[in-house]
């Protein structure tokens, strides 16, 4: 079975990534931040080979950084109007290329266990299901896989709603989808996430998070 983990990512610009976190960050940490996200979720996502790692990135002019940071990894463009769009696009994009099944990913999770994903891996090998969500506490989902496109799940969404799951589930049950669901999980958008994460930080499970932990000793030390 020919498998992709996709993770959807931004190029980590001061003012352009994780603003909610400010002003408990200034926005050149936030950028900071989130580039510690997102390098401890690539070595997370390239500890599961054989699965194929895709980086799907945003802006365009972003390549050269991604290039760099994961030279080795498929990278796509994002294209589309909005996030739904987007996520078809990619998942359009590479079902194409004879992939057998995608999962796709965000980049502000550092904390979710490399066990969710290895789930996750398992799950799209059995033919019974369609369609792997993994719930975020927000309402919205972490992670979604698929083996084929399916544009209903994302047309005419109302993103960053507590109702995203919800109706994403909905959609599917009405046109016939099996679901499976992964564990609850939660995203790092807000100061309050801040302060769970630095908690996360001391357990066992957050172990090889280097780049964020990096980051928080680098801040308490300047």
């Amino acid at each position: 079975m020919r498998q992709a983990v996709v993770m959807m990512a931004k190029t980590p610009q001061a003012g352009e990534v994780k603003t909610r976190l400010c002003p408990s960050l200034t926005l050149e940490e936030a950028a900071a931040l989130y580039r510690g996200f997102l390098f401890d979720t690539v070595a997370k996502i390239a500890s599961l080979a054989p699965v194929q790692p895709v980086m799907s990135y945003t802006p365009a002019s972003g390549e050269a950084f991604f290039a760099a940071a994961v030279p080795d990894w498929t990278r796509l463009p994002q294209d589309g109007a909005d996030l739904g769009a987007r996520m078809h696009h990619c998942f359009t994009q590479l079902l194409a290329q004879d992939y057998d099944h995608v999962l796709l990913t965000g980049s502000d999770l550092p904390t979710l266990p490399l066990g969710i994903f290895k789930q996750a891996i398992r799950l799209a090998a059995c033919p019974q299901i369609d369609v792997i969500l993994g719930p975020s506490e927000d309402g919205g989902y972490y992670l979604i896989g698929l083996r084929a496109p399916c544009p209903a799940l994302f047309e005419h969404m109302t993103w960053s709603t507590s109702d995203v799951l919800t109706e994403t589930v909905r959609r599917a049950k009405r046109i016939g989808l099996r679901v499976a669901y992964l564990p609850t999980w939660y995203d790092i958008d807000t100061p309050a996430d801040l302060v769970r994460l630095q908690a996360a930080l001391t357990q066992p499970y957050t172990r090889d998070l280097h780049h964020t932990r990096a980051f928080f000793a680098a801040r308490s030390s300047s």
